[in-house]
This record gives C-alpha cells, sequence and structure tokens, in this order.
C-alpha cells in the first residue's frame, strides 16, 4: 500500500505533545493501538545533589496547570525526612489549597477543553471547537467556568501568595497562615461557585441521557483496577488516609496500603516507544495489573464523600453508572462531583478554629534518610520518594505521576475508539478529535506546561500488519 500524508491544522485541547500509532491486520482492521508521549524532562536525576528543603519549589516546575499538586507532595515527603507531625494548621491550610487546586484544574477541563465538544459538537469546525467557540456560543457558561477556575487560583494565591508556583508548603508545615480577608473572599465568592457546578452537573447529566450515550460506551469503557487515597471511614480522601485498590465489581482487592511501602505494590515498566513509565499493579504483573487513578478512581474506590450536596450526587451517579464506573467517558462527570466536594469542605475548613492557631510549622534536621509523600493531584495519585544523605542532599528521587499511572488506560482507550472509527485503512472526518476527546477524559499533562488553548502537534499512523506506514496525520 502506498503511504499517504494528510495534514489537518486545527487549535486542539490537549496539554503537549503525542503520537499515537494505529496497527492494522492483514484485514486493513484495528488490531491494537499505542499512545507515545515524545517528551523528556528529567527531573528525577537533574534533581540529584541538591537539597531535600528545595524540592517543593524545584518539583512545582514540573506543571504549569498544577504547580500545587508536586508542591503538597514534595513537602509531605520532606516532613517524613524531618520526622516531624506539622502543626493541624499546617495540615488544614494545605487541605484547603489542594481544594482549591483541585477545583481549578477539573474547571479548566470541563469548561475550556472539553466541553466544546459536548456543547458545539465533536464535527464542528475545529477552528471554532475551543473556548472562543464556546464564549461566542453561550457567553453565560463559558463566563461561569472561567470564573469557578478564577476561584480555585484565587483560593490558592490567599494562601500562597501568588496562583502559579506559590513558594508555601515546606518540610515541617507552611509559611503563613490564612487572612481574615482572604476567608472573606473566599466566603463571599462560595455561592457563585456553588451555582456553576450546580449548573454544569444539570447540563451534563442531560446530555448524558440525550445525546452521549455512545460515548460512554465508546471512549474507554472496559474493566480495571482503580487506585485513590480513602479516610479512615472509606471516605473520599485526598491529602491524608491510606491507599485503596478495587476492582470493577465492587471488590476491594488491597486496603490500608501505605504510601511507604508503594514498592511492594507498584511496578513501573518502561516501553521504548514512550517516555511516559507505565505503572502497574505488582500482584497482578505487566500489563495485566492495570489500574485508573484520578477523580473517577477516587469515587470508585471510596465508600462515601462526607458532604451532603456531594453524597447526593454521588447516589445519583452509583445509579446512573453502578456501584464502580468502568467508563473512561464518565472522569468528566466525576470531576464536576469533585468540584462540588471540593467547595464544601473549603466552605467547611473556613470554620474550622484549628485553621486559626498561629503555630503553623516546625523545624527539624535529617532525621530520616528516606520519605515518600503522596497526595491526590487533578488528575491522580501523586507519590515523591527521595532519599537522601546526611546532610539532606538528594541522593535519589522517584516521581510516580497521575499521568502515567493512567498510560495503559490511555492507550487501551484510544485502541478502543480506533476499533470503532477506522474500517478499511480510512481515517474518518472528526477522527482526531474523538481520540483526541478519548486522551482528554483523562486530563493529561504530557508537557508539564500550560497549553490550555495551544496546540498539540498530535501525529497518527496506521500500520498495516507488514509494518508499512499506511497513513500518517498530522497537526500541526
Amino acid at each position: 500500500m502506498a503511504s499517504k500524508t494528510v495534514v489537518i491544522d486545527p487549535v486542539t485541547r490537549i496539554e503537549g505533545h503525542a503520537k499515537i500509532s494505529i496497527f492494522l491486520n492483514d484485514t486493513g482492521e484495528v488490531d491494537d493501538a499505542r499512545f507515545h508521549v515524545v517528551e523528556y524532562r528529567g527531573f528525577e536525576k537533574f534533581c540529584e545533589g541538591r537539597p531535600f528543603t528545595e524540592m517543593a519549589g524545584i518539583t512545582a516546575r514540573i506543571c504549569g496547570i498544577c504547580p500545587t499538586s508536586h508542591q503538597l507532595a514534595a513537602a509531605k515527603a520532606g516532613d517524613k525526612i524531618l520526622a516531624v507531625n506539622i502543626p493541624k494548621a499546617a495540615d488544614k491550610l494545605r487541605r484547603m489549597m489542594n481544594l482549591g487546586q483541585i477545583t481549578q484544574s477539573h474547571a479548566l477541563s470541563f469548561f475550556h477543553l472539553s466541553s466544546p465538544d459536548f456543547l458545539l459538537g465533536w464535527d464542528s469546525d475545529p477552528a471554532k471547537r475551543n473556548v472562543f467557540g464556546l464564549i461566542a456560543e453561550n457567553p453565560d457558561l463559558a463566563r461561569a467556568g472561567i470564573r469557578l477556575r478564577q476561584f480555585g487560583q484565587t483560593v490558592i494565591e490567599i494562601l500562597g501568595g501568588q496562583k502559579i508556583h506559590a513558594p508555601w508548603a515546606v518540610p515541617g508545615g507552611v509559611r503563613s497562615p490564612i487572612t481574615a480577608e482572604g476567608k472573606t473572599w473566599i466566603r463571599d465568592r462560595l455561592p457563585e461557585s456553588f451555582a456553576t457546578v450546580d449548573l454544569a452537573l444539570s447540563l451534563f447529566k442531560n446530555l448524558l441521557d440525550t445525546q452521549l450515550q455512545d460515548e460512554v460506551q465508546i471512549f474507554g469503557e472496559f474493566p480495571s483496577l482503580f487506585m485513590g487515597l480513602v479516610g479512615k471511614n472509606g471516605e473520599w480522601e485526598h491529602h491524608g488516609g491510606h491507599l485503596r485498590f478495587t476492582d470493577s465489581q465492587g471488590n476491594i482487592v488491597a486496603d490500608n496500603k501505605s504510601e511507604d511501602d508503594y514498592q511492594e505494590f507498584l511496578g513501573e515498566a518502561v516501553e521504548s516507544w514512550s517516555y511516559l513509565k507505565s505503572p502497574y499493579y505488582k500482584p497482578w504483573g505487566y500489563p495485566n495489573g492495570i489500574y485508573r487513578v484520578g477523580p473517577l478512581a477516587r469515587l470508585n474506590v471510596c465508600d462515601h464523600i462526607g458532604t451532603e450536596a456531594a453524597d447526593r450526587e454521588l447516589q445519583e451517579f452509583r445509579q446512573r453508572a453502578g456501584r464502580i464506573a468502568t467508563s473512561s467517558f464518565l472522569y468528566h462527570y466525576a470531576r464536576l462531583i469533585e468540584i462540588l466536594a471540593c467547595l464544601e469542605q473549603i466552605q467547611k475548613l473556613l470554620d474550622d478554629p484549628d485553621i486559626k492557631a498561629s503555630r503553623i510549622r516546625v523545624q527539624g534536621g535529617v532525621n530520616q534518610l528516606e520519605g515518600v509523600g503522596v497526595s491526590e493531584a487533578p488528575r491522580g495519585t501523586l507519590f515523591h520518594h527521595y532519599q537522601v544523605d546526611e546532610n539532606g542532599l538528594l541522593q535519589k528521587v522517584n516521581l510516580i505521576i497521575a499521568t502515567g499511572q493512567n498510560n495503559l488506560a490511555m492507550n487501551k482507550t484510544v485502541a478502543q475508539i480506533a476499533k470503532h472509527y477506522i474500517h478499511n485503512s480510512e481515517i474518518p472526518e472528526g477522527f482526531l478529535n474523538r481520540v483526541e476527546a478519548g486522551i482528554r477524559c483523562f486530563d493529561p499533562c504530557l508537557s508539564c506546561s500550560t497549553h490550555a488553548a495551544g496546540q498539540m502537534p498530535l501525529h497518527i499512523q496506521l500500520v498495516a500488519a507488514d509494518g508499512t506506514i499506511v497513513k500518517e496525520v498530522y497537526r500541526n
């Protein structure tokens, strides 16, 4: 077969650079697909030799979308090296910042990156199928989404002094308390934020009932394990508790797992065709130990959320999807429920007397030569593992990123979509957007920088059974 190149150049909505290879069998039907991440950052190596106390600041630069997540995981790893229990006020203030982080990131994912597909159509003009087209089509909804994200960003700024890369969480606690003015601003903006997430939930549930049934079945619907943090009573957790694995039938496969022991139950496979590692549940082996993390996983592994409105939405979610939701398309739904949970927990923390305490940091030296910090980033469970010498200089760093943990699931999702839409070596119009949308379910941070309205150079290859490249499609 002759090779053919088709060039397509729209504005896309994934952060990063990617290549997709779709492998055909002898009859021209899709046999498999691979999602390649072709960037290399090298943080784990170039941090060696740095003081561990710098890691909250350095690793925040891994990601322009969720620097808060890396800062908090790094600070928690630092707590372990200091061998200290941080003050209650510091723990709860860190929690508030993480809730703000989850809110702003989920709002970005739903309103800016994904809703143009739902509201403007999968096959709509790609030049308009973005947040700017959404503003033109539904300015009130777009404005509400922008302001909801602003709310989460401002919570981060109120606590840390700036929206991005705030130098605030440190080993031993935090640098500054919340001010009375900051609490007042958050309290005053909560009603509007609640109204926005209620609107988005109503809109998305209506779309699920009327337009999106096929997507639920095609976009990553398969059994897997799910992993996330839960509290001591099985409640939804994002910055403490313990790790739990649940299977697709609702069975708890592993529970009460500590991040300190992650190497006993998590393996990290490396493939020659991607810089993104492929973590797996070690007792089940690779690749059978595929698991998913993030909003969908957190709702699947928890028994309940622990706040009134979010628990009500969780109950409806489970009535619609079953006790364990296995469609990756429902990550979008899960994000909205998590935003609601975050707003309720922020509201509760504002009235918590512990956050008024002036003691927000403890001092200490190097008391342990190793520390593992874990926190739930918007995209899923995040691990920072540091080994230091007696002077606190890093000897080894291992970072297990949420997007990496979803790597196997993203590959499986791309393959499922490709098998549905590609036949006889043809790429139908609109297929590229559906492939991207399958990846977008997981809201991956591929480039570790902010490309909310930028381009993703996407490269798709159709590879025949004999290895011949049948067709290539580029988004430049």
